[in-house]
């Protein structure tokens, strides 16, 4: 198989869908693959790493994509990008489908075969293919809370771990999943009073367990998330519907009660946003203020530190990159029902059925096509 790997275009995306260690396995294996020139420069690899191990360097997307039968990312395909997609073409990367009716449109127009890494599942039920970046987001959140409550950044001028005789920061975790738990790690790291609430009590049992008390934790109600909320300095929201919008945890009404310069920080922006007045952000202007509030809403969170993402993005990625290749993504997706999970546009189709539902468009059974 022909497979192509362009550069990302989002605003400070510097990761790369394949490294040169994942395209000599495909080489390996029998494959062709092309790069876009300078694609793997924001993750520390140059073009002259790619062609050691086999690969052809095209200069152009176009060219690229018109050469490939399957193209590789990392992030959601621009309109730029979706207009160069074709029939049978299969597209691999993160999509996030759900509040996003004008990709989902031009995907199912382009008539490819889309196959979006965050709702890939594992045996366990678990989402192998988006751990890997929501552990990578999770790690991050109290890094940027902690620089967006500088009193130079809008924020109350409070150190997330206090000093000694002055309280640390009171943090509190919306979601105590893979992103959550991570997150807690890190604010606990630094020195934080952190709360993580969650609606499993399984989770948050694995919690008191994980973190031997360190932490607190909480049964996510209407109540408890409005009592937090007002009391906190930092608030993460790390909810995740699998392929779906993210719930609005966080009302408007809830912002007044919160102190002045108090953060919101929404990993699940990707989804929609957890908090009713998200909306996303870039990194070149990652935040802004309303009601006081300041919001971090970056949608590609992870491309910060695009080398750590690449590799442990692709460390997940390469066995399901390599099924595809040998054996088409009808037999692949056949022999692997965790991989044809991913499945979310398959020729003029929605067959994501959280993607359908948010957008109010027939669903149609992946089974159907693959069989």
């Amino acid at each position: 198989m022909k497979v192509g790997v362009p550069k990302e275009t989002k605003n400070h995306e510097y990761r790369v869908g394949l490294t040169p260690a994942s395209i000599q396995e495909l080489v390996t294996a029998g494959h062709e693959v092309f790069v876009e020139a300078g694609a793997g420069l924001g993750a520390g690899f140059s073009d002259e790493e790619y062609v050691r191990v086999g690969a052809v360097i095209i200069e152009n997307a176009s060219e690229l994509f018109a050469t490939s039968d399957m193209i590789v990312k990392v992030k959601e395909p621009s309109p730029k990008e979706r207009a160069m997609l074709r029939s049978d073409q299969v597209l691999f990367t993160y999509l996030h489908l759900a509040p996003d009716r004008p990709q989902t449109a031009d995907l199912v127009e382009s008539g490819a075969v889309c196959i979006a890494y965050e709702t890939v599942t594992s045996p366990s039920g678990a989402l192998p293919l988006l751990a890997p970046m929501s552990e990578v987001a999770g790690r991050l959140a109290p890094q940027v809370g902690a620089t967006a409550l500088q009193k130079a950044q809008g924020g109350r001028g409070v150190l997330l771990g206090g000093v000694p005789g002055v309280l640390p920061a009171k943090v509190v975790i919306l979601g105590g999943g893979v992103s959550g738990s991570h997150a807690a790690t890190i604010a606990l790291g630094m020195g934080a009073d952190v709360t993580v609430l969650d609606r499993s009590s399984d989770a948050l049992k694995r919690l008191e367990a994980r973190f031997e008390g360190r932490l607190k934790t909480l049964h996510a109600t209407r109540a408890t998330i409005e009592d937090q909320v007002q009391q906190s300095d930092l608030v993460i929201g790390a909810v995740l519907v699998p392929g779906a919008t993210a719930p609005r945890l966080v009302t408007r009404a809830m912002l007044g009660t919160m102190q002045k310069g108090s953060v919101l920080v929404d990993i699940s922006i990707d989804q929609g946003g957890c908090f009713e007045t998200s909306k996303p952000t870039t990194h070149d202007d990652p935040t802004y203020v309303l009601g006081g509030i300041v919001h971090y809403c970056v949608a590609n969170m992870p491309g910060a530190v695009a080398r750590t993402s690449t590799l442990a993005l692709n460390n997940a990625t390469l066995p399901f990159v390599l099924a595809l290749a040998t054996k088409g993504w009808r037999r692949a997706c056949f022999e692997d029902r965790h991989l044809m999970a991913g499945l979310n546009v398959v020729r003029n189709q929605v067959t994501c059925e959280p993607v359908a539902h948010a957008q109010n468009l027939k669903f149609v059974p992946a089974e159907r096509l693959v069989a």
